[in-house]
């Protein structure tokens, strides 16, 4: 094979993301469930360059993530790819007990043994932006600090109330800390390599890079690229770094810029499920309810409790599959916007049980994902949307998907693919797995119409 790159994602939706941005770039990629066989890549994926495992360390503890990314490291270093990928989210979702950023530094640094970490947060064609050190994401027509981000400072999981990256992954690990700031990127090629190797010979073992601009991507691209030796570079980064290494590889002429990907046309009948409580998702509930979608709220507190999962699931199934059989575009949502009263309830349901609050993306979206899997199967529905990281996850896995490819791109990180699926049934179904605070007000609407 020859590889570019390979990559682990922390969450489902931030590595369509990736493959996303490798596509639109030039670079033929597949997203994988689980790291895929080279035999297996060879036979089925003759032509493709890039390879990516979809996780969810985003929601794990440290001791699960050094249970689970080691292997899965050393497997993808297997396949011989210049250059290694542990993919976060832009937003940078993390704290010391979930999802721990640096905890998945340290275990790269024990498997790849990295002279030192790029990490590029920032990503502008998402709106995402690095000045300084402090990141920023806009919302809308407004950009914000992301310890004053709408959804960002309120995260049930992991609020972000420090949006200095420097500081708030010192809060994960023990690693020196290097920036290369937005002063710095304005400086010419040699001298910002030789900026970037004197932050290496003071001991910096992650470098952080500012990142505002397409001139300040095209440049870490060329930087971090020219890092490549003897030993796979190791990148904890968004997939703004897939952005900066398409740039520069198209700038090159390593690669060239592929032609636009056609449109795939309407469905007359689309399901949508969310599990997502960014505000993004609530404006597009909000267009689909008046939009004529049919509409029906998921009862989390009682999908979340052991004893009442079965009896609400099938009431859910059964008044979703009277609505589809009037030809009705439906909707099941779990909740509407930050601030919904249900997210307090379903979280209090789960510490009253003695199962803790944060187990609720992973149970609350098992259920989802068994019935969007029911109500697929008993309605033979080509087209499916699935909103939120956790939901997304898990509703992929009880589909038996185990790839992904890009059909057609709707909004940036949240594309159209084609699943592969070991279930005959699912093989080939069209489904977009979206982040919540992804696409604009009509992105259901998009997805229906394929256009």
């Amino acid at each position: 094979m020859n590889l570019l790159l390979t990559y682990y994602g922390d969450d489902f939706t931030g590595s369509t993301d990736v493959m996303e941005a490798l596509v639109l770039g030039g670079v033929p990629a597949v997203l994988f469930l689980n790291v895929p066989d080279e035999a297996f890549i060879r036979e089925h994926f003759p032509d493709v360059r890039a390879i990516g495992v979809a996780g969810v360390s985003r929601s794990m503890s440290p001791d699960q993530m050094e249970a689970e990314l080691p292997p899965v490291f050393r497997a993808l270093q297997q396949l011989g790819a210049p250059l290694f990928h542990y993919k976060i989210c832009s937003t940078f979702d993390s704290s010391p007990t979930v999802g721990n950023i640096g905890t998945a530094a340290e275990i790269g640094w024990r498997v790849f043994q990295p002279q030192a970490i790029p990490m590029m947060v920032g990503a502008p064609p998402l709106k995402r932006y690095v000045a300084f050190g402090n990141l920023f994401a806009t919302v809308g027509e407004n950009t914000y600090r992301l310890d004053r981000h709408p959804t960002m400072s309120k995260h049930p999981i992991t609020p972000m109330d420090e949006s200095d990256l420097r500081l708030h992954l010192g809060k994960q690990t023990g690693r020196k800390i290097g920036l290369i700031d937005t002063l710095q990127l304005a400086q010419s090629d040699d001298a910002l390599a030789q900026h970037y190797q004197t932050l290496v010979d003071d001991g910096c073992e992650v470098i952080l890079f500012d990142t505002l601009d397409q001139t300040h991507v095209q440049k870490i691209g060329r930087l971090v690229w020219a890092q490549r030796g003897e030993r796979p570079i190791f990148s904890v980064s968004s997939s703004g770094l897939e952005y900066a290494l398409t740039a520069h590889w198209q700038q090159t002429g390593f690669i060239e810029a592929p032609p636009p990907l056609p449109s795939v046309g309407a469905v007359e009948q689309l399901l949508i499920i969310s599990g997502s409580a960014a505000p993004g998702t609530a404006g597009q509930i909000q267009w689909a309810m008046a939009n004529d979608f049919e509409a029906v709220r998921l009862d989390g507190v009682k999908l979340v409790d052991p004893a009442l999962a079965d009896a609400e699931r099938e009431r859910v199934i059964e008044q979703a599959l009277a609505s589809l059989g009037q030809g009705r575009n439906l909707l099941l949502y779990s909740a509407l916007g930050p601030d919904d009263p249900a997210i307090a309830a379903t979280n209090g349901r789960l510490d009253a049980l003695g199962l803790g609050s944060r187990t609720v993306g992973q149970r609350l979206g098992t259920q989802q994902g068994l019935i969007l899997r029911e109500l697929l199967e008993r309605t033979g529905l080509k087209r499916a949307c699935v909103t939120g990281g956790d939901t997304c996850g898990h509703a992929a896995h009880q589909l038996g998907i185990y790839a992904l490819e890009i059909l057609m791109p709707v909004a940036p990180g949240a594309p159209l693919c084609r699943a592969r699926s070991h279930n005959p049934r699912f093989d080939g179904l069209q489904i977009s797995l979206k982040a919540g605070q992804v696409g604009k007000p009509d992105y259901f609407g998009s997805i229906l119409r394929g256009a």
